[in-house]
């Protein structure tokens, strides 16, 4: 989920505390579980910071080790450790607890967007990723908004909040029950697809899709249970030459393709120079598909420049792959 949406779950899981008998009647338990709570409800995604090393880094570890099995036992104990000494008189069992409650449930919402998260390691690689909710969901971020609102008037936090998670749980359900008749929808429209994506959009109704089959891939938009087709690519298979060998070493390339399950290629050539270009088929928007990666070659495929990210224009792109020339 966004930074927002993960702030007011924090707060939310603070006021929610009220309900252990030990955080309920101690006042220095109860504040060191609030700010703990809050700082755990953050704290897998601070590997955020990758951002400024650049994007090739970030693709490839973002929600990664940070969102994992021994991280998400290990985030709590350094927060409850860095906090305890200002609150010694705080029961420390219940803000552990407490504190990994916050941490753990940041990373099982993170599961269920589309961009998702190695949960499983170090047990597995793979991206866990359900894409029933989209990374800014206004109604879940509302009612938590609306719960926090009420307990600042002086309700009981903890059925008021109880309330709101089970509301939330029936909207996750919901959330299911769309999809699953999205993918009827689909295989109805697309009955020969092998393999299909949907993601959900800020919009309650409308989903992404993205769509294989052994001869082409799929591009369109779910509104209910209308499908939507906007394009069809051929579905051509990356030569095995040296020119894609040499793109594919790549860290931006690299990167690209180990986060990326559904892409198309392209490759341009001039006199002096191959551009070859992966493009990213889940984000289709206004007729542009805006994540890709760009490597530059020469004739001799020494590799003059690179980039992978959101490009919303060419002439921004050409921008960034001029900028990393000149570096």
């Amino acid at each position: 989920m966004d930074t927002g949406t993960h702030i007011v779950m924090g707060f939310a899981i603070g006021g929610l505390a009220a309900i252990d008998p030990v955080v309920a009647n101690d006042p220095v338990t109860a504040q060191s579980v609030l700010i703990a709570a809050v700082i755990g409800s953050q704290a897998p995604d601070a590997d955020t910071v990758l951002k400024l090393r650049n994007n090739a880094v970030y693709i490839r570890h973002h929600r990664g080790i940070t969102h994992s099995v021994p991280a998400v036992m290990l985030w709590p104990l350094g927060i409850t450790a860095v906090i305890y000494p200002f609150f010694p008189e705080a029961n420390l069992l219940h803000l552990w607890l407490w504190t990994f409650l916050a941490v753990f449930l940041h990373v099982f919402v993170d599961i269920f967007n589309s961009y998702g998260t190695q949960a499983l390691r170090p047990f597995s690689r793979k991206w866990v990723a359900l894409g029933v909710i989209n990374t800014f969901d206004p109604i879940i971020f509302g009612i938590h908004v609306i719960g926090l609102i009420i307990w600042a008037f002086g309700a009981d936090p903890v059925p008021t909040f109880l309330i709101m998670y089970s509301v939330i749980v029936g909207y996750y359900i919901i959330r299911f029950m769309l999809q699953s008749a999205v993918r009827h929808s689909i295989k109805k429209t697309i009955p020969q697809a092998d393999s299909v994506i949907i993601a959900p959009t800020i919009r309650f109704y409308q989903w992404r899709i993205a769509a294989e089959t052994k001869e082409h891939f799929y591009v369109g938009r779910a509104y209910g249970r209308s499908i939507t087709i906007y394009d069809k690519f051929k579905r051509i298979s990356i030569p095995d030459n040296e020119i894609f060998q040499k793109a594919k070493t790549d860290p931006n390339v690299s990167a690209f393709l180990s986060f990326s399950p559904i892409y198309r290629w392209e490759l341009t050539e001039s006199d002096d120079q191959y551009e070859v270009r992966f493009i990213d088929l889940r984000y289709r928007s206004n007729d542009h598909y805006p994540f890709v990666a760009v490597v530059q070659m020469d004739q001799n495929l020494t590799i003059q420049s690179s980039y992978t990210g959101w490009i919303f224009s060419e002439e921004k792109l050409k921008k960034k792959l001029d900028v990393l020339t000149i570096d």
